[in-house]
């Protein structure tokens, strides 16, 4: 994969999911079954301890472990069936998460993924599973409003 190519994909893989842009996910590898993400929490995202909350945490290890299963075919989207997480250390400071499609079917990835802290400490663990889906047009509420033509008012 070229440079350029890398870079295209990582910005569209990281525009695509808006709940990670809000959160200040920085994907900085997206390629042969691997994937990185940095990671600093920000006041609101922290827990009643002043560590980076579980929700956060497990939304990284989330998306981590999707972008691994979808960095060999990006035109492919996937779906999380299920996911097991363990948290091991507080997640302080800046983090990497860095995730790995472990075997992949025609309609399903294994993958894992681990969140560690500045000192290269392992914070959280989790593995997936996750189903290939065709890529469709979004369904929620919010793109409901945006394919709605604009008001003559």
């Amino acid at each position: 994969m070229t440079d350029s190519s890398k870079t295209i994909n990582l910005r569209s893989y990281t525009d695509q999911i808006p709940f990670a842009r809000h959160l200040g996910f920085q994907i900085t590898k997206f390629e042969a079954g691997e994937s990185e993400i940095e990671f600093t929490a920000r006041p609101e995202h922290l827990n009643t301890f002043e560590v980076t909350h579980g929700g956060v945490c497990m939304t990284l290890l989330d998306v981590a472990q999707a972008a691994a299963a979808r960095s060999e075919t990006p035109e492919i989207g996937v779906v999380t069936i299920e996911m097991k997480t363990s948290f091991m250390a507080p997640a302080v400071g800046p983090l990497i998460v860095r995730g790995k499609l472990l075997h992949r079917t025609a309609t399903m990835a294994f993958t894992e993924a681990r969140i560690y802290d500045a000192q290269e400490r392992v914070c959280s663990h989790a593995t997936g599973t996750f189903k290939y889906v065709k890529r469709r047009l979004p369904t929620g509420p919010a793109s409901a409003n945006e394919m709605r033509p604009p008001s003559t008012d």
